[in-house]
């Protein structure tokens, strides 16, 4: 059997808050358990952390928003939901459905990538300006 977690517990090990943890739930990113009754005690596995902890790591080293991570999150899942049907699938016009499926997802997971990577770019632009900027008022003050 699966040794559960209390919410606090689980925050705890992910190095999250409680608040964090109920929010990723609310937004989807973190399954609920359907036989948890209203109000009765969330109880989370160790699944449930380390999916809390890859969601905090994606989320920083990406800079995502939280509407962001939800739409990565959600091609993610509709890929492996693909993957599952290309497992069962034997013919060649259902496994092409299945790419024309795929394309999209993986095309927009690219373009927030992209987009992420063009601000950090710019970014980095920026300062590469102002540090040369400091040098020469550097050498002209030498």
């Amino acid at each position: 059997m699966t040794s559960t977690l209390r919410i606090g517990e689980a925050a705890e090990r992910a190095g999250v808050t409680t608040r964090t943890i109920r929010y990723y739930e609310e937004r989807g990113l973190l399954g609920r358990d359907p036989a948890r009754e209203k109000g009765s005690h969330r109880v989370y596995t160790e699944a449930d952390v380390a999916r809390v902890q890859e969601l905090i790591r994606m989320r920083d080293l990406l800079g995502l928003s939280l509407d962001e991570l939800v739409e990565i999150v959600e091609a993610e899942e509709a890929r492996a939901a693909l993957r599952n049907r290309w497992a069962d699938s034997a013919s060649d016009d259902e496994r092409l459905r299945i790419i024309e499926d795929a394309i999209p997802l993986v095309e927009r997971q690219l373009e927030l990538l992209k987009s992420r990577r063009e601000k950090l770019d710019e970014f980095a632009d920026e300062l590469s300006g102002k540090l040369r900027s400091l040098k020469t008022r550097r050498r002209e003050l030498s």
